[in-house]
């Protein structure tokens, strides 16, 4: 367990409240040594009631004394969020970004002094803690930051480490990623609808098969080449499937979306509307 110390969770959204029951499920923080900040009464009440945490509206009171400042807000208000804090966050202390696009220079330009930012991408997983960020350090984050941004979100899932200009990859592929399983996930269900099996059942047939083929990926290390021949036999169903994929070129055109959404990440850390 690493040194305790105040955490500081400024906006108790989905992540955030994700972040809230892994940091205590876990042990690794008691109720007491938390503290979520947001703009609504009643969901700052349910939080409370819910973790039994202290809660507050006042962004700038919650960041006295924390180790952790985790910023968990939309980015379109995190300028506004930052403004409210600088000046009360010191070099001594760590601060966490999980909002999308957002890089670790604008971050550090809204506060004052020289301050340790991590920037992490956490995918919508996280909510079920089976999911995994990417995260980068800026100017002045040190490895003593990342260890604790590292040790703090591997509640949500796996972690893993990246210089900055790969942050779009990481949102491209990871952060996006579980709508295209999703996407892929819908077209099989309605497919098994067409051969004529209920709804249902195709539905419990494919996401069990996506859960249980990412376990063989994941668990069994497995390449993705290795699983799919063993699965595909000579003149069997699999390969004539898989030759109407390859036809399609579903493989470019996953190629091609994942690439578009690293353009659209690189847009948005921009400014570009």
């Amino acid at each position: 367990m690493a040194a305790g110390g105040k955490v500081a969770i400024l906006g108790g959204g989905k992540i955030g409240e994700s972040l809230l029951a892994g940091l205590l499920s876990s042990g690794w923080r008691e109720p007491a040594d938390v503290v979520v900040t947001g703009r609504r009464d009643e969901r700052l009440a349910e939080l409370a009631g819910r973790y039994g945490v202290p809660v507050t509206r006042d962004n700038a009171e919650a960041v006295g004394g924390a180790v952790l400042v985790v910023v968990s807000v939309k980015p379109q208000d995190i300028e506004e969020l930052l403004s409210g804090v600088s000046g009360r966050v010191t070099s001594g202390q760590t601060v966490l970004s999980v909002a999308a696009a957002i890089p670790t220079a604008a971050i550090e330009r809204h506060l004052s002094g020289e301050i340790p930012v991590v920037r992490a991408m956490p995918n919508a997983p996280s909510t079920v803690h089976e999911g995994i960020a990417g995260i980068c350090g800026g100017a002045y984050a040190a490895e003593e930051h990342l260890a604790l941004a590292e040790e703090a979100l591997a509640h949500l899932g796996a972690v893993v480490r990246v210089a900055e200009p790969y942050m779009d990859a990481v949102t491209a592929v990871s952060g996006s990623g579980p709508a295209y399983f999703a996407l892929l996930a819908e077209a099989m269900i309605e497919a098994g609808i067409l051969l004529g099996l209920g709804r249902e059942t195709s539905t419990q047939l494919v996401v069990q098969t996506m859960l249980g083929t990412a376990k063989l990926l994941r668990d069994e290390k497995m390449h993705p080449v290795e699983l799919r021949e063993a699965v595909t036999s000579p003149g069997g169903t699999t390969i004539n499937a898989i030759r109407e994929l390859e036809q399609a070129g579903v493989r470019a055109a996953f190629l091609n979306a994942i690439n578009a959404a690293m353009e659209r990440s690189k847009e948005l850390a921009r400014g570009d509307e």
